[in-house]
């Protein structure tokens, strides 16, 4: 098969892309490893930043329909003491330019939003090659090959195409998260329900914390953060659920009850989520005919930014194409230059931020940040 433009995973980026390109009567073609849109859950809560995630619905002509999504009352933050008592509340009062929602739901509005058949599911990349003059074919598992004038890589952290344009790979950053959720908490959990508030909830210490969002009702998501080396989390028996949160909780000894049961009464198999990195200044040369965006392009420490700024790369690629419909290079050489300060720029203050986190002077150094001081 052969097509212009090929968008290689169908996360929020590449959605992002194959609705501005819509927008612009340009077809593309997304092709995704997955079964089906719902083939796995998709993740939590986002909050989508005015300056970079709203413009980019803003350009896909879906920023009042991404409006009805809002979660209500989520912008609240509170910051707990491992004792429990609270050091920062901080109520939304529906001003804040950062509202919730989440992420399946965001995802579907884009996959409604272009026309059937855009999005092929159930093919999983397992090579690409250049085959000259910009052209690329991509290879799935089942054998099958799409070859393409425009390969875009919207795959992720493991990028199959990224290899094309950069020998980069992501490593560890020292850190993981454990995952793990709360149902119906305010009548099962209502102790902890209680802690949490209505919106996040950051109880830290040096190396270690436990960040909690109220999602759609009163779902609690949790993720328990523990600087620990790989072969630690690998030790980990998640296929015993008890054995597995028992140890992870046993680093969180003498902390709160309220708050250890974001951990031990989790009722769902706590997934491990290792935190891994591009380079902060993660680059290549032009090469023709392909290019990556979202984590893709610039993988880095969680800070907020990254689904903002993979939604952000789409819209921005999606945009220069449609001005330069007749010249890929021009259209992928403006959109790069543009790109790679942008997100050098997130990815250090993501550094920063796991610093204000984790560090030694946490949590009052969050508390510092939130209210502004030195």
């Amino acid at each position: 098969m052969t097509t212009d433009i090929t968008i290689i995973g169908a996360g929020l980026g590449g959605l992002t892309l194959a609705r501005v390109l819509h927008v612009h009567g340009i077809r593309a073609a997304v092709y995704e490893a997955e079964a089906s849109p719902r083939a796995r859950s998709q993740g939590g809560m986002l909050d989508i930043h005015e300056e970079n995630g709203q413009r980019a619905l803003r350009a896909a002509g879906l920023l009042d329909q991404f409006r009805g999504l809002v979660l209500e009352g989520r912008q609240a933050i509170r910051v707990l003491d491992h004792d429990g008592a609270v050091l920062f509340d901080q109520t939304d009062d529906g001003t804040g330019g950062r509202p919730e929602v989440l992420r399946g739901e965001l995802r579907q509005l884009l996959l409604d939003s272009l026309p059937p058949g855009t999005v092929r599911w159930g093919h999983k990349v397992s090579g690409t090659r250049a085959l000259g003059e910009g052209r690329h074919e991509v290879t799935f598992a089942d054998g099958a090959t799409v070859t393409t004038s425009l390969l875009v890589g919207a795959d992720g952290a493991w990028s199959r195409v990224r290899p094309l344009l950069s020998a980069a790979t992501p490593e560890y950053s020292g850190m993981s998260f454990v995952e793990t959720y709360l149902f119906d908490s305010d009548t099962r959990h209502p102790a902890t329900a209680k802690a949490v508030g209505s919106g996040s909830l950051f109880a830290l210490a040096p190396g270690k914390g436990l960040l909690a969002h109220r999602e759609s009702g009163d779902t609690l998501h949790t993720y328990v953060m523990l600087t620990r080396s790989q072969e630690w989390f690998a030790a980990l028996d998640l296929t015993d659920p008890a054995a597995a949160t028992a140890r992870v909780a046993g680093e969180f000894d003498g902390w709160a009850p309220e708050l250890t049961a974001l951990i031990t009464d989790g009722e769902t198999t706590p997934v491990l989520r290792p935190v891994s990195a591009l380079p902060v200044e993660h680059r290549w040369d032009r090469v023709p005919g392909v290019t990556l965006l979202g984590d893709a392009a610039h993988l880095s420490i969680p800070n907020g930014e990254g689904a903002n700024l993979a939604m952000y790369d789409g819209a921005e690629l999606g945009a220069a194409l449609a001005t330069h419909p007749d010249d890929i290079e021009t259209a992928l050489t403006a959109y790069e230059q543009a790109m790679f300060p942008r997100s050098a720029a997130a990815a250090a203050e993501g550094t920063e931020l796991h610093e204000v986190l984790y560090g030694p002077g946490t949590p009052h150094s969050l508390i510092d940040m939130f209210t502004g001081h030195e």
